[in-house]
């Protein structure tokens, strides 16, 4: 009998001292991101880079249906050769301007390109500085609730994101 009392209490000790109380932090790393200038100037940049290439792309498909009414006007005027160099013209330059498009914003496009190459050294920043500052502080998990993370509820005294924008903007 004292070998199962002792057992039971020693199984019973292990238990409350593996129990330790884990510390979680909220952080909305958007908010964060929005409060810094450098990334505020690199996401005007790439507005504008985007805007730029959206009017090139524009004006290009402009120019085909400038080419395709033409072509629509003067149709029962062309043989029947013309008319079918005509339409692989026509289908030629829509082909170019939507491999130009994928080009510059398809998945692994220029824009893409380039938002990883201004945006996400400062991303690192940012989670370089949460890191430290969960080192620092002693927190176990920090969770983002500016994402889609599946963060249904958060008390506001775990909502570190102010300090975090302290932090980063030291």
């Amino acid at each position: 009998m004292r070998k199962i009392f002792f057992l039971f209490l020693l199984t019973l000790t292990g238990t409350f001292t593996s129990l330790k109380a884990q510390r979680i932090a909220i952080v909305d790393i958007t908010k964060v991101l929005q409060e810094m200038p450098d990334y505020q100037s690199a996401q005007s940049e790439l507005d504008n880079t985007a805007a730029q290439w959206r009017q090139e792309i524009a004006l290009e498909y402009d120019q085909i249906k400038a080419m395709y009414n033409k072509y629509q006007a003067e149709q029962v005027l062309l043989s029947e050769d013309a008319r079918k160099k005509r339409e692989d013209e026509i289908m030629e330059r829509e082909k170019q301007v939507r491999d130009l498009q994928k080009e510059k914003f398809g998945p692994e496009g220029a824009l893409f390109r380039k938002r990883q190459d201004l945006v996400q050294p400062i991303q690192e920043r940012v989670y370089a500085a949460i890191q430290t500052y969960a080192e620092d502080r002693g927190f176990d998990f920090i969770f983002d609730k500016g994402s889609s993370s599946g963060l249904i509820f958060s008390n506001a005294e775990y909502d570190k994101t102010e300090d975090i924008i302290r932090v980063v903007n030291k």
